[in-house]
């Protein structure tokens, strides 16, 4: 699984962040990263960032 962040459609919500924060995080400048990729105990949470997203800047492919 791998989890991706378009910077330029983030708008720094946070929801990904409260939902993953093993992979995902806010940066200095307020816009989601990946700080790793998903491993196995990660992929529902991961999903459901993605889901939750509001401007579905994340994605996940498998």
């Amino acid at each position: 699984m791998t989890a991706k962040v378009d910077k330029d459609t983030c708008i720094g919500c946070g929801a990904c962040a409260a939902t993953c924060p093993a992979v995902f995080e806010m940066n200095d400048d307020g816009i989601a990263e990946v700080i790793k990729q998903p491993e196995a105990a990660d992929f529902d949470s991961a999903r459901e960032a993605s889901e939750g997203c509001p401007v579905e800047a994340i994605t996940i492919e498998e």
